[in-house]
Protein backbone atom coordinates (compact mmCIF):
# COMPACT_ATOMS: atom_id res chain seq x y z
CA UNK A 1 0.00 0.00 0.00
CA UNK A 2 1.25 3.49 -0.87
CA UNK A 3 0.32 6.84 0.59
CA UNK A 4 -2.40 8.64 -1.36
CA UNK A 5 -3.01 12.34 -0.71
CA UNK A 6 -6.30 13.93 -1.68
CA UNK A 7 -7.00 17.66 -2.07
CA UNK A 8 -3.39 18.68 -1.69
CA UNK A 9 -2.62 22.34 -1.10
CA UNK A 10 0.58 24.37 -0.77
CA UNK A 11 -0.79 25.48 2.60
CA UNK A 12 -0.43 21.99 4.03
CA UNK A 13 3.05 20.68 3.55
CA UNK A 14 4.55 18.02 5.81
CA UNK A 15 5.25 19.12 9.37
CA UNK A 16 8.71 20.34 10.28
CA UNK A 17 10.18 17.59 12.41
CA UNK A 18 12.81 17.83 15.10
CA UNK A 19 14.93 15.09 16.63
CA UNK A 20 12.56 13.00 18.77
CA UNK A 21 13.30 12.61 22.49
CA UNK A 22 15.32 9.47 23.25
CA UNK A 23 13.15 8.64 26.24
CA UNK A 24 11.19 5.52 26.96
CA UNK A 25 7.45 5.90 27.55
CA UNK A 26 4.85 3.93 29.47
CA UNK A 27 1.33 4.97 28.56
CA UNK A 28 -1.41 3.63 30.85
CA UNK A 29 -5.10 4.39 30.47
CA UNK A 30 -8.46 3.28 31.85
CA UNK A 31 -12.09 3.77 30.91
CA UNK A 32 -13.55 4.21 34.40
CA UNK A 33 -16.75 6.14 33.65
CA UNK A 34 -16.60 7.31 30.03
CA UNK A 35 -19.56 9.26 28.66
CA UNK A 36 -22.43 7.34 27.09
CA UNK A 37 -24.12 10.33 25.46
CA UNK A 38 -22.48 13.71 24.83
CA UNK A 39 -18.68 13.33 24.80
CA UNK A 40 -18.06 15.13 28.10
CA UNK A 41 -17.32 12.90 31.14
CA UNK A 42 -19.49 13.62 34.16
CA UNK A 43 -18.19 13.84 37.71
CA UNK A 44 -17.61 10.36 39.13
CA UNK A 45 -16.48 9.39 42.65
CA UNK A 46 -14.61 6.30 41.51
CA UNK A 47 -12.67 8.28 38.90
CA UNK A 48 -11.87 11.04 41.37
CA UNK A 49 -10.56 8.53 43.92
CA UNK A 50 -8.43 6.84 41.26
CA UNK A 51 -6.95 10.13 40.08
CA UNK A 52 -6.01 11.06 43.65
CA UNK A 53 -4.39 7.65 44.11
CA UNK A 54 -2.51 7.90 40.82
CA UNK A 55 -1.14 11.35 41.61
CA UNK A 56 0.33 10.02 44.85
CA UNK A 57 1.77 6.96 43.12
CA UNK A 58 3.17 9.07 40.27
CA UNK A 59 5.13 11.05 42.83
CA UNK A 60 6.67 7.83 44.10
CA UNK A 61 7.48 6.65 40.57
CA UNK A 62 9.26 9.94 39.86
CA UNK A 63 11.63 9.11 42.69
CA UNK A 64 13.19 6.32 40.66
CA UNK A 65 16.51 7.17 39.05
CA UNK A 66 15.38 6.21 35.53
CA UNK A 67 12.24 8.37 35.55
CA UNK A 68 12.13 11.93 34.24
CA UNK A 69 8.41 12.55 34.74
CA UNK A 70 5.13 10.81 35.54
CA UNK A 71 2.01 12.78 34.57
CA UNK A 72 -1.64 12.02 35.38
CA UNK A 73 -4.49 13.22 33.16
CA UNK A 74 -8.29 13.39 33.39
CA UNK A 75 -10.31 13.36 30.18
CA UNK A 76 -12.62 16.26 29.35
CA UNK A 77 -13.71 15.18 25.85
CA UNK A 78 -14.17 11.52 24.87
CA UNK A 79 -15.87 11.44 21.46
CA UNK A 80 -17.02 8.22 19.79
CA UNK A 81 -14.81 6.81 17.07
CA UNK A 82 -15.60 7.86 13.50
CA UNK A 83 -14.55 6.82 10.02
CA UNK A 84 -12.15 3.91 9.63
CA UNK A 85 -11.65 3.63 13.41
CA UNK A 86 -15.29 2.65 14.03
CA UNK A 87 -14.70 -0.95 12.99
CA UNK A 88 -15.43 -3.47 15.73
CA UNK A 89 -12.03 -5.15 15.29
CA UNK A 90 -10.31 -2.09 16.73
CA UNK A 91 -10.02 -1.42 20.44
CA UNK A 92 -12.14 1.68 20.93
CA UNK A 93 -10.30 4.38 22.91
CA UNK A 94 -12.71 5.56 25.62
CA UNK A 95 -10.19 6.33 28.37
CA UNK A 96 -11.19 8.99 30.89
CA UNK A 97 -8.00 8.48 32.95
CA UNK A 98 -4.43 8.36 31.63
CA UNK A 99 -0.86 8.31 32.94
CA UNK A 100 2.33 8.91 30.97
CA UNK A 101 5.63 7.86 32.53
CA UNK A 102 8.83 8.99 30.81
CA UNK A 103 12.18 7.32 31.45
CA UNK A 104 15.61 8.66 30.57
CA UNK A 105 15.98 6.01 27.85
CA UNK A 106 14.09 3.09 26.34
CA UNK A 107 16.45 0.76 28.23
CA UNK A 108 15.14 2.24 31.47
CA UNK A 109 11.68 0.78 30.90
CA UNK A 110 12.72 -2.71 31.97
CA UNK A 111 14.26 -1.46 35.21
CA UNK A 112 11.27 0.70 36.03
CA UNK A 113 8.77 -2.10 35.50
CA UNK A 114 10.52 -4.14 38.17
CA UNK A 115 10.01 -1.49 40.87
CA UNK A 116 7.31 -1.70 43.52
CA UNK A 117 6.24 1.90 42.88
CA UNK A 118 5.56 1.27 39.20
CA UNK A 119 3.82 -2.03 39.87
CA UNK A 120 1.52 -0.27 42.33
CA UNK A 121 0.71 2.43 39.78
CA UNK A 122 0.06 -0.11 37.01
CA UNK A 123 -2.14 -2.19 39.31
CA UNK A 124 -4.17 0.88 40.27
CA UNK A 125 -4.88 1.49 36.57
CA UNK A 126 -5.49 -2.07 35.42
CA UNK A 127 -7.78 -3.00 38.32
CA UNK A 128 -9.86 0.19 38.11
CA UNK A 129 -11.94 -0.75 35.08
CA UNK A 130 -12.71 -3.58 32.69
CA UNK A 131 -11.27 -1.59 29.77
CA UNK A 132 -7.63 -0.62 30.29
CA UNK A 133 -4.56 -0.16 28.11
CA UNK A 134 -0.84 -0.31 28.89
CA UNK A 135 1.72 0.45 26.17
CA UNK A 136 5.52 0.57 26.18
CA UNK A 137 6.72 3.02 23.55
CA UNK A 138 9.46 5.12 22.05
CA UNK A 139 9.07 8.46 20.30
CA UNK A 140 9.61 8.03 16.56
CA UNK A 141 8.63 11.51 15.33
CA UNK A 142 8.29 14.92 16.95
CA UNK A 143 7.52 18.51 16.05
CA UNK A 144 8.55 19.63 19.56
CA UNK A 145 8.39 18.19 23.06
CA UNK A 146 5.14 18.43 25.00
CA UNK A 147 5.26 20.73 28.03
CA UNK A 148 3.63 18.92 30.95
CA UNK A 149 4.76 21.33 33.65
CA UNK A 150 1.76 23.67 33.32
CA UNK A 151 -1.94 23.46 32.50
CA UNK A 152 -3.13 23.19 28.93
CA UNK A 153 -5.34 21.20 26.60
CA UNK A 154 -3.68 17.82 26.08
CA UNK A 155 -4.30 15.31 23.31
CA UNK A 156 -3.82 11.56 23.21
CA UNK A 157 -4.76 10.46 19.69
CA UNK A 158 -4.97 6.70 19.14
CA UNK A 159 -4.29 5.63 15.56
CA UNK A 160 -5.24 2.37 13.87
CA UNK A 161 -4.31 1.49 10.31
CA UNK A 162 -4.23 -1.21 7.69
CA UNK A 163 -0.62 -0.28 6.87
CA UNK A 164 1.35 1.21 9.75
CA UNK A 165 4.12 2.55 7.50
CA UNK A 166 1.61 4.46 5.37
CA UNK A 167 -0.05 5.84 8.53
CA UNK A 168 3.30 7.11 9.79
CA UNK A 169 3.91 8.87 6.49
CA UNK A 170 0.40 10.31 6.50
CA UNK A 171 0.92 11.67 10.01
CA UNK A 172 3.56 14.09 8.72
CA UNK A 173 0.96 15.72 6.46
CA UNK A 174 -1.82 15.77 9.05
CA UNK A 175 0.58 17.33 11.57
CA UNK A 176 1.33 20.00 8.96
CA UNK A 177 -2.39 20.80 8.74
CA UNK A 178 -2.68 21.12 12.52
CA UNK A 179 0.39 23.36 12.68
CA UNK A 180 -1.11 25.64 10.04
CA UNK A 181 -4.70 25.71 11.22
CA UNK A 182 -4.43 25.39 15.02
CA UNK A 183 -0.95 26.73 15.72
CA UNK A 184 0.25 23.40 17.07
CA UNK A 185 4.01 23.59 17.70
CA UNK A 186 4.58 20.41 19.71
CA UNK A 187 3.82 16.75 19.24
CA UNK A 188 5.41 13.44 20.18
CA UNK A 189 4.43 10.36 18.20
CA UNK A 190 4.67 7.31 20.45
CA UNK A 191 5.15 4.00 18.69
CA UNK A 192 4.57 0.78 20.63
CA UNK A 193 7.40 -1.53 21.54
CA UNK A 194 5.96 -4.98 20.92
CA UNK A 195 2.33 -5.84 20.32
CA UNK A 196 -0.28 -3.14 20.99
CA UNK A 197 -3.86 -2.22 20.17
CA UNK A 198 -2.81 0.91 18.29
CA UNK A 199 -0.37 1.66 15.49
CA UNK A 200 0.83 4.68 17.47
CA UNK A 201 -0.45 7.28 19.93
CA UNK A 202 0.12 10.97 19.33
CA UNK A 203 0.57 13.29 22.33
CA UNK A 204 0.29 17.08 22.01
CA UNK A 205 -0.73 20.23 23.87
CA UNK A 206 -2.45 23.56 23.13
CA UNK A 207 -2.83 26.75 25.19
CA UNK A 208 -6.52 27.08 24.32
CA UNK A 209 -9.84 25.94 25.71
CA UNK A 210 -12.02 23.23 24.23
CA UNK A 211 -14.49 25.56 22.41
CA UNK A 212 -11.73 27.42 20.60
CA UNK A 213 -9.91 24.21 19.69
CA UNK A 214 -13.06 22.61 18.31
CA UNK A 215 -13.86 25.79 16.36
CA UNK A 216 -10.34 25.89 14.89
CA UNK A 217 -10.80 22.31 13.74
CA UNK A 218 -14.45 21.72 12.88
CA UNK A 219 -15.21 25.13 11.32
CA UNK A 220 -12.60 24.67 8.60
CA UNK A 221 -13.86 22.87 5.48
CA UNK A 222 -10.34 21.52 4.95
CA UNK A 223 -10.70 19.43 8.11
CA UNK A 224 -13.18 17.26 6.24
CA UNK A 225 -11.73 17.58 2.74
CA UNK A 226 -8.10 17.12 3.76
CA UNK A 227 -7.76 15.54 7.23
CA UNK A 228 -10.74 13.19 7.30
CA UNK A 229 -10.62 12.33 3.60
CA UNK A 230 -6.97 11.37 3.72
CA UNK A 231 -7.49 9.24 6.80
CA UNK A 232 -10.22 7.32 5.02
CA UNK A 233 -8.46 6.86 1.68
CA UNK A 234 -5.35 5.58 3.47
CA UNK A 235 -7.39 3.21 5.65
CA UNK A 236 -6.25 4.91 8.82
CA UNK A 237 -8.36 5.80 11.82
CA UNK A 238 -7.83 8.28 14.63
CA UNK A 239 -9.46 8.25 18.06
CA UNK A 240 -8.58 11.59 19.71
CA UNK A 241 -9.20 12.20 23.41
CA UNK A 242 -8.70 15.56 25.14
CA UNK A 243 -7.41 15.92 28.69
CA UNK A 244 -6.42 18.28 31.45
CA UNK A 245 -3.75 17.66 34.05
CA UNK A 246 -5.31 15.86 37.00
Amino acid sequence: MQLELLNQSPRYGPARLVDPPRRGYLYLAAAVAPPTGPPFPRANEKRTALLDRLKALAGEVEGHETVEKATVYRAIVVPPATGYARQARFHQARYDVAVLVETTSVDGLDRLEQTDSYRSLAAAITTSAADTHVMRASCVKSTGDVDKTRPGLFLFNHFVAEDHAVALELWDHLAGWYARETGLDNSTLLQPIGDADYAFVNHARWDVGVPRFLLQQMARPSFRSYVQSNLLVNRTGAMPLLYRLA
